[in-house]
């Protein structure tokens, strides 16, 4: 007997089960008795699709049809540490040091500042090269000034104060002799000892007694040495850290060689169109030639700075023209190998462009 014979209720499908045709010409499959799309019937799915199955791509509460998971959510449940898994767990630990390979927007471009990375308004460039904003090395030289005398005055304070510890030191040692010169003085026994006494012939004094052990309370002196170090009172001091003498040399911020005022040399860019504002000038990804061949300036350009003049020029114009006779070609002045400064550019976004493009943070590592 089936379960609708026995009246205990209508037969149900499972999804496995086949579903019949819905173009069956039994009015029970016919789709006009369905419901509009989104909505159930009222008898319910009775083991069969609903409209909304069949029609609406959102899950609906048909009891018919399974019901489709989230993918892609979360998946943890693999088999596989999986690479993106392993950085986002690396992320979030705050341990392990961290790469990333930089790219183009991360790199300098050959006319900004090595301190602000903006464009430079009135540079200067270094002996070795670096280019600078006059207004921002000037600040960052008188920085490093005013902290070198800020660590010269700290390294002072306390070399004065390691120098007191010792007199006081030495001061101590010298009367503590003297306390226990006294001592040994007044141990002296100024009258003999009487030979036919029991203490005499016993060759023991009441002064050699060994003390026994006490069984009171302890002594003071053995409450301050106490393994409670959590105690304040018993807490070590933390001795201060030794300073060590400042230099009083200002470096470069990034060759970190001695650097002074005089070492800088102002630099002229000679722009593409003269006619052009700064502002208009600094929208423009070519914005700069060189001053001799009037070759477009870039970080893919190998750049030079004469010192006479300050003039940029490409290395190729000076391997090829200016190194023949040793002239700046704008001031006309001799020049020797170090009036040519070799312009520190920055890169390209392309390994082979010479540059460092791997940024790296280092963070402490959990070792078993």
């Amino acid at each position: 007997m089936s379960l609708g014979e026995s009246g205990r209720g209508t037969s149900r499908r499972r999804p496995g089960d086949h579903v019949p045709s819905l173009s069956s010409t039994s009015p029970r499959f016919s789709t006009s008795a369905f419901p509009s799309r989104g909505q159930v019937s009222s008898e319910g799915c009775r083991g069969l699709p609903c409209a909304a199955c069949l029609r609406s791509p959102q899950p609906c509460h048909c009891p018919f049809l399974p019901r489709m998971t989230r993918h892609g959510k979360n998946c943890t449940a693999g088999a596989v540490y999986t690479y993106h898994e392993k950085k986002k767990d690396t992320a979030a630990s705050g341990y392990g040091t961290q790469n990333i390979r930089l790219s183009r927007d991360a790199v300098k471009d050959f006319d900004c500042c090595c301190l602000s990375l903006q464009p430079c308004h009135d540079p200067v460039v270094t002996p070795d090269g670096y280019l600078y904003e006059r207004e921002a090395i000037l600040e960052y030289i008188l920085h490093q000034k005013k902290e070198i005398a800020r660590q010269m005055k700290a390294y002072e304070k306390q070399r004065g104060t390691r120098r007191e510890e010792q007199k006081e030191l030495q001061r101590a040692a010298s009367q503590d002799h003297v306390r226990g010169f006294l001592e040994k003085e007044s141990a002296i026994v100024s009258r003999p000892l009487n030979p036919f006494t029991a203490k005499a012939l016993s060759g023991t004094s009441p002064d050699d007694a060994q003390p026994g052990p006490s069984v009171g309370p302890p002594s003071k002196d053995k409450d301050k040495v106490l393994p409670s170090f959590w105690i304040p009172s018993l807490t070590p001091e933390a001795k201060a850290t030794k300073l060590e003498k400042p230099s009083r040399t200002v470096t470069c911020p990034m060759s970190g060689k001695p650097l002074r005022m005089s070492d800088l040399t102002p630099v002229h860019f000679t722009p593409l169109d003269s006619s052009v504002d700064r502002v208009g000038l600094i929208t423009r990804s070519e914005r700069y030639v060189c001053a001799v061949t009037r070759d477009s300036l870039s970080n893919a350009t190998p750049c030079a700075v004469l010192r006479p003049s300050g003039a940029v020029v490409t290395l190729e114009c000076v391997e090829k023209l200016i190194r023949k006779d040793m002239v700046d070609p704008v001031t006309g002045d001799k020049l020797t190998d170090r009036d040519i400064i070799v312009l520190q550019r920055g890169g390209t976004g392309f390994a082979g462009s010479g540059v460092k493009l791997q940024a790296e943070k280092s963070r402490p590592v959990m070792q078993a």
